[in-house]
């Protein structure tokens, strides 16, 4: 039991000290607006490219048959 009790203590311990670095370095690891924003426009650009080609195979299959 004193065991488990070291080790508990250990990893809060190392817990405690990887917050408190993180909070020293705030910017670390954040994303900026202006990722989020290029990053959705990306993501609006592929789903409407999917979405025109998806739209010219169906229309040239439908000439197919």
């Amino acid at each position: 039991m004193t065991s488990l009790f070291t080790v508990l203590t250990v990893v809060g311990a190392q817990l405690r000290d990887r917050l408190r670095e993180l909070r020293d370095e705030p910017e670390r690891g954040s994303l900026s607006v202006e990722q989020v924003i290029i990053t959705v426009a990306l993501i609006g650009i592929a789903v409407a490219l999917v979405a025109v080609i998806a739209n010219a195979v169906t229309s040239r299959s439908a000439q197919i048959q």
